[in-house]
C-alpha cells in the first residue's frame, strides 16, 4: 500500500509520519518510507542522529542508475536521458517490490529505526535560484511509478508541505493521503486546497487532526472539514521527549494516541488498489509533462513512450 503524509508546514506531518512507520515496524509489518519534504527530516525523527541523517545516499544523486534500472530493456524508451519523472512503465520496463534486494535499493535506500528509508536530498544553497525543488523528488515518482507492492507491503512518504505537493503527479501515488490538519484556520485553509484537487483526481484524502488539546479543538475541526476527519493526535510527551533527543519506543506512545495510529492503519488496509486507475493517472501526467516541457527539453514525442494496454501490477511482474 503506497500512504502519503501531507500538510501545512509546522502541522506535525513529519512527525506523524515518522510515528506511524515506528507504529508498522511495532506490530511486525515492513516499511519503507521515502523523504520527499523540502525539509528532510524524517530520518532524525526515525530515531537517527544530525550527522547520521546527513550522510544517507540521496535518490536525486543516484537518478541515472535509477532510470537504468527501471527502463530494463523497454524499447519505447530510447535513452536514458529520454526517461522523465513520469515515464510510466511498459513491457520491458522492470517492476519492483519494495523489499527486494535490487541496485537502486541498494544504492538508495538504508535502516533507519527499522524503516528502510531512503531520501529525495536536500534543497541547498547550490539549488536557490536555479532549481525547483521537484526535480529532486522525480526520482521518487519514477520509482512509485514503477513499484508494485503488497496489501501488506507499506510505502510511507512525508510530502512536502502545503499545496506545493501538487505542482507535479506525485500527489495521485498512493491509495490514501493522510491530511495533518492542526485546529486552526491556517491548517484548515490548506485542506481546503488539497481537498479541492484530490476531489479532481480521485485522490482518497482523510484528515489526521494534530495538537488537539480538548473538545473544542476537536468540535472545531470537525465544523471545518466534517467527515474528512479520520482521527486525532492529543498533545503528546512522547513527541516533545524525542524532539528533545530523548526518544522512547513507540509502545510508550500516549495510548489515545496510538488508537489513532491504529485507525490510520486499518483505513489503509481497508482500502482496495485500484492497478488500472494507477496508472491511467500516469499517463495523464505524463502526457501533461510532455507537452508541457519535456518534448521540446529531449526532441522527442515522449508520447511514445506509453504502452497501449499495459498495466503495472502483480500479473505484469508475473510476466515479467
Amino acid at each position: 500500500m503506497k500512504i502519503a503524509f501531507v500538510g501545512k508546514g509546522g502541522s506535525g506531518k513529519t512527525t506523524l509520519t515518522s510515528l506511524f512507520a515506528a507504529y508498522l515496524v511495532h506490530t511486525g509489518r515492513p516499511v519503507l518510507a521515502i523523504d520527499a519534504d523540502i525539509n528532510q527530516h524524517l530520518a532524525v525523527g526515525l530515531g537517527a542522529s544530525e550527522e547520521d541523517a546527513a550522510a544517507l545516499p540521496t535518490l536525486g544523486e543516484h537518478l541515472d542508475l535509477i532510470k537504468d534500472h527501471l527502463r530494463g530493456d523497454n524499447p519505447r524508451i530510447t535513452s536514458t536521458d529520454a526517461m522523465i519523472k513520469t515515464t510510466p512503465p511498459g513491457r520491458g520496463s522492470r517492476l519492483i517490490r519494495p523489499f527486494e534486494d535490487n541496485p537502486i535499493t541498494h544504492a538508495c535506500f538504508r535502516d533507519v529505526g527499522g524503516v528502510r528509508l531512503g531520501v529525495t536530498g536536500r534543497f541547498d544553497e547550490d539549488d536557490l535560484g536555479v532549481s525547483c525543488y521537484h526535480s529532486k523528488v522525480g526520482a521518487a515518482e519514477l520509482l512509485l511509478n514503477h513499484s508494485v507492492d503488497g496489501a501488506d507491503e507499506y510505502v510511507v512518504l512525508d510530502m512536502t508541505a502545503g499545496a506545493d505537493a501538487f505542482a507535479s503527479g506525485l500527489f495521485t501515488r498512493f491509495d490514501v493521503t493522510f491530511l495533518v490538519c492542526e485546529p486552526t484556520l491556517r491548517s484548515v485553509g490548506v485542506y481546503r486546497q488539497y481537498a479541492n484537487y484530490a476531489h479532481d483526481f480521485g485522490v482518497r484524502l482523510a484528515v489526521v487532526g494534530n495538537k488537539t488539546t480538548d473538545t473544542e479543538d476537536v468540535e472545531f475541526l470537525r465544523q471545518q472539514v466534517g467527515e474528512d476527519l479520520l482521527c486525532w493526535l492529543t498533545g503528546s510527551g512522547h513527541v516533545r521527549a524525542a524532539e528533545r533527543g530523548r526518544a522512547r519506543p513507540i509502545s510508550a506512545l500516549e495510548q489515545e494516541n496510538l488508537a489513532a495510529l491504529a485507525t490510520i492503519l486499518a483505513t489503509v488496509d481497508s482500502t482496495p488498489r485500484d492497478w488500472d486507475r494507477f496508472h491511467r493517472q500516469a499517463v495523464e501526467f505524463h502526457l501533461r509533462n510532455a507537452r508541457s516541457w519535456a518534448n521540446n527539453r529531449t526532441g522527442q514525442d515522449l508520447a511514445a513512450q506509453i504502452d497501449p494496454d499495459y498495466i503495472p501490477g502483480p500479473a505484469a511482474l508475473a510476466d515479467a
